[in-house]
């Protein structure tokens, strides 16, 4: 991981910001490449990326509903296309070709929470499959000791969520994007794309 951000989010507050928001100006940032979000589920992902992408006026794509609605649909197929924030599902960094397309092609920003934050957030959302299980907080905390690595390895940026209300979060993300560089060998590999 190049960088890392201590700072604080909140849990998604609302999934309701599509559309670009015209009392705020778009944000520029001074890298071309799409941004991918990874991390656990109840890390904000997908309101963080909803919040992001209107502020820059890019699409937003929330690669877990993708995947409810085209079964089959590839993480690749995602990761060509310029001018997106998406918002991977929790494990598709388990598979090293899916890394290998985040990392190259797009800035990896790596949402952290520690497990108990995640449990918070998550404790009473039925849609879980991994968390049905006679202790889900032990659960969680086995998949974020396994995953977490691997969003390291992953990521460009690191970005710890807390508490803070989403237009905070996301102004200071976006901060923190516009100040990211990407490394010479980032910079070659998306231009041989």
């Amino acid at each position: 991981m190049n960088e890392s951000l201590l700072s604080s989010a909140d849990k998604p507050q609302s999934d309701t910001v599509d559309e670009p928001d015209m009392a705020q100006p778009l944000v520029c940032l001074p890298f071309q490449q799409s941004i991918y979000l990874v991390g656990m589920m109840g890390a904000g992902k997908t309101t963080i990326g909803r919040a992001l992408a209107r502020r820059l006026g890019w699409e937003f794509v929330d690669l877990d509903h993708e995947l409810e609605s085209r079964c089959g649909v590839l993480l690749d197929e995602y990761t060509r296309q310029p001018g997106i924030v998406l918002a991977t599902g929790g494990g598709a960094v388990l598979a090293a070709e899916n890394r290998q397309h985040l990392h190259e092609r797009g800035v990896v920003v790596y949402l952290r929470a520690n497990a108990d934050e995640l449990f918070r957030r998550v404790a009473r959302d039925r849609n879980r499959p991994l968390l049905q299980t006679d202790n889900p907080r032990q659960r969680l905390k086995e998949l974020l000791e396994q995953r977490e690595p691997l969003y390291d390895e992953v990521a460009h940026l690191a970005f710890d969520t807390g508490s803070l209300p989403i237009t905070q979060t996301t102004r200071i993300l976006l901060q923190r994007l516009q100040d990211y560089t990407a490394s010479p060998a980032h910079q070659d590999s998306e231009q041989s794309d």
